[in-house]
């Protein structure tokens, strides 16, 4: 006989069956519990250190269990379904989660009862679907011009957070921000893409109604040479460049052979040409400010502070296309193939301001700019971070609305609908899944029940109070 071979290690150890089950959906509950404290207008903030040791504050379900140290499988699964949903939806981060651990305590009675898994995820699926078509019967249309509306909207989404307590301000900065960046794709489509073209800079200090979206750009740098170079331009030129305007360093094991002592001037002779024959190539077509992400030697700097252009180098990739987007000019690869289409001149106004202790260069009163700035301030960092938390959220709920603008109930009033509907259903469903397809109808009860307990109201007594006057 042929000996064993080995394909796992010895000391693995390898589990499976119902026990695996239990484990996993132990862990999914563990992961809801922990959350389950911060849903709602009445909820709690948890205040946690981060991995660097830095404090977080909030509320926000994915900023929670985004600093978790998991190591369960199934528990991780929790997190990455969390940050799946602010990403795809950016609101309903602690809802999905406390949605799920339900769904899947209520699946623990059918596995003690040797349901297969297969089933009882057919059940979920069916009534996925079933939910699906009830919430589009409840749903409203609404009007997505009209600002009124979406201000209402916005101001229920961030109703349940932290800034709730600063009225109509943050919903008025999203939807400031997300219609600027808003593109007409034609066919009645809008694209707004709040990740690439709205930048949140936080500036500790000031008010938080200081706060406003800028209509352009800001960021933080200072021109290269402050003394030499202009620090305010009204309707500046603008050309932004993706490659260095110094001289190329020679690569790995670069060899030169000097034999006569003016070799060594010719080849600085070489540099200084190289240098200027660049900068040439953007001073002839009038630029008022340059801007690339690349290096920018001395040399260059003299060559174009001469010309009268203010410069600024070694930006960020992500900011240079959000200055291409404000004032509509083109990102350069090469200094020979600028054209004048490539110059940006839909900016009013260049200008370095000192904030705190730092400058920052803003590019705004632009034409019609299709990205932009929100300026938080504030009284300290913490405060900023969660702001921003609430701003990300307040922002996708109004790229959701000019997206897809319907409406539904809030508070727990659309989750209960689902519920009766689908218990109402589950009574024509024949086979062994209509009991799970029940179950799921009941999961959905978790999210107004958690609601009240946040509110302290005892839930059993309310519903047998509701139950005897019915």
């Amino acid at each position: 006989m042929h000996s064993p071979v080995l394909v796992l290690k010895d000391s693995l150890k390898r589990e499976s069956g119902t026990k695996v089950h239990h484990a996993n959906i132990q862990a999914s509950k563990a992961v809801a519990d922990i959350i389950r404290t911060t849903l709602g207008p009445r909820s709690m903030l948890k205040m946690l250190l981060d991995a660097s040791g830095g404090i977080v504050v909030t509320n926000d379900g994915n900023a929670i269990l985004r600093e978790l140290d998991v190591a369960h499988p199934a528990a991780k699964s929790m997190i990455e379904l969390s940050r799946t949903q602010d990403e795809e939806v950016g609101d309903g981060t602690t809802s999905v989660i406390v949605l799920a651990g339900e769904m899947l305590h209520v699946a623990e009675e059918f596995i003690n009862k040797n349901y297969h898994p297969t089933v009882i995820c057919r059940a979920y699926n069916k009534a996925l679907e079933d939910a699906v078509a009830v919430l589009d019967t409840i749903a409203m249309p609404i009007d997505a011009n009209d600002r009124a509306t979406v201000l209402g909207l916005v101001k229920s989404c961030i109703g349940t957070k932290f800034t709730s307590q600063f009225g109509d301000l943050l919903a008025d900065l999203a939807i400031d921000a997300t219609t600027t960046v808003g593109v007409d794709l034609g066919q009645g489509l809008r694209e707004v893409d709040i990740k690439k073209y709205i930048k949140v800079e936080k500036v500790p200090g000031g008010q938080l109604e200081d706060s406003r979206v800028l209509k352009g750009v800001m960021f933080n740098k200072d021109v290269v040479a402050p003394g030499k170079m202009r620090r305010k331009i009204v309707n500046p030129r603008i050309i932004l460049l993706d490659s260095p305007l110094e001289y190329k360093k020679g690569e790995n094991q670069t060899n030169a052979e000097l034999v006569k002592e003016e070799d060594w001037g010719v080849m600085l002779k070489i540099e200084e040409d190289y240098i200027e024959n660049l900068c040439m190539q953007i001073v002839k077509f009038k630029p008022d400010l340059v801007i690339t992400e690349k290096g920018l030697s001395d040399l260059a700097c003299h060559y174009l502070s001469k010309a009268g252009v203010s410069a600024i180098r070694r930006l960020r990739k992500t900011d240079n296309n959000r200055i291409a987007k404000a004032c509509g000019a083109v990102i350069v690869n090469r200094p020979d193939e600028l054209q004048e289409s490539d110059v940006g001149t839909g900016a009013g106004l260049f200008e370095v301001k000192k904030i705190g202790d730092e400058f920052f260069a803003f590019i705004v009163d632009c034409k019609d700019p299709k990205a932009c700035t929100v300026l938080l301030r504030g009284a300290s960092k913490d405060l900023l971070n969660e702001v921003e938390r609430n701003l990300q959220d307040a922002m996708s709920v109004a790229r959701n609305i000019i997206k897809n603008p319907k409406l539904v109930p809030g508070g727990g009033a659309t989750e209960l609908t689902v519920s009766a509907t689908l218990k109402q259903k589950s009574s024509s469903i024949e086979g062994i899944e209509k009991w799970p397809y029940e179950a799921a109808a009941i999961a959905f009860e978790a999210i107004p029940r958690t609601l009240a307990q946040n509110c302290g109201v005892n839930v059993i007594r309310t519903m047998t109070a509701l139950q005897g006057k019915v």
